[in-house]
């Protein structure tokens, strides 16, 4: 029997579970649709390359492996979206342009290389955009005390004294709740987001 992950990631390589899946979508829907309209593709037509990129992951996650290499799974998931957005404009036969006025299927190329610097962007944006779904989906798991402490000092950037105080709670009751919330978040997180 295969161990149960704690990880959004595992749960998904690991089981069917619909309501993983739903928090998949919930998760990555607004991350890939905003880059799909940022970069070329007609409103009209976005949702339905969206559906393809998350057809896709649904029918390819059970081989997805994470090779430990600094960001797998997002390289993964341009991969994909990259390869449905070059479909979807072959498909209909279309000469996109991408921004600047370059050639699209260029564009595309240029987002498949790992050190072109729209490709960093697109790194960038993944996991500064997951991070914040995923604090979004954690935050009702928490007494609102602890997201308050976790909050000032995490993402205000506060001192813990300064927090504790505002909170009228110990110093140490602040660094526990900054550890609770970043604990969870590393977990749910482990393979969507990697430090480098």
């Amino acid at each position: 029997m295969q161990p149960t992950s704690a990880s959004l990631l595992g749960r998904l390589s690991a089981s069917n579970d619909a309501a993983d899946w739903q928090r998949m979508v919930d998760l990555y829907s607004p991350l890939i649709r905003g880059w799909l309209h940022r970069h070329s593709v007609p409103k009209q037509d976005g949702e339905d390359v969206l559906q393809e990129v998350l057809t896709v992951v649904a029918r390819r996650m059970p081989e997805f492996r994470h090779n430990q290499r600094v960001g797998a799974f997002r390289t993964w998931l341009r991969t994909i979206t990259v390869n449905c957005v070059r479909d979807f404009w072959k498909s209909n036969r279309l000469r996109a342009q991408a921004p600047g006025g370059s050639n699209f299927g260029d564009y595309l190329d240029q987002l498949a290389d790992p050190d072109n610097p729209l490709t960093q962007a697109w790194n960038r944006e993944h996991d500064l955009f997951v991070t914040r779904r995923l604090l979004d989906m954690l935050k009702p798991q928490f007494e609102p005390s602890t997201w308050a402490a976790f909050q000032r000092v995490a993402i205000d950037g506060v001192s813990a004294s300064e927090a504790a105080a505002e909170l009228g709670i110990t110093t140490n009751a602040v660094f526990i709740a900054k550890s609770r919330v970043l604990s969870k978040l590393r977990e749910e997180a482990d393979g969507l987001i990697d430090s480098e």
